[in-house]
């Protein structure tokens, strides 16, 4: 298995308050985010990450979030095989404390 960076929760929250050049992917399904999503997530499906790379730029960090991680993990792995610089998000929503948006 390939070796995924990851961050947890508070880590995310960190990198997002400290500007730095990364943006958040969501990969849960519609009737997850429906309940909140991370302020300025961009949501895509685990199932439409294949048919999304070109909307993605090789010059960001994404970090991949999920309800608990497993799904991020997937995601983060396969766009990582793709030339992508990602993280996944530990714990997923489950322990994110940070606000959400619905």
């Amino acid at each position: 298995m390939d070796f995924i960076d990851e961050l947890n929760p508070c880590e995310v929250e960190l990198l997002l308050n400290s500007n730095e050049n990364v943006d958040i992917i969501d990969v849960r399904e519609d009737e997850e985010v429906a309940l909140g999503m991370i302020e300025g997530a961009i949501h895509i499906p685990l199932t439409q990450i294949p048919y999304k790379l070109d909307e993605l730029s090789k010059g960001k960090h994404y970090v991949i979030v999920c309800r608990s991680g497993a799904r991020s993990h997937m995601s983060a792995s396969y766009l990582k095989k793709h030339g992508f610089k990602v993280s996944n998000m530990t714990g997923g929503m489950l322990e994110w404390k940070g606000e959400v948006v619905i």
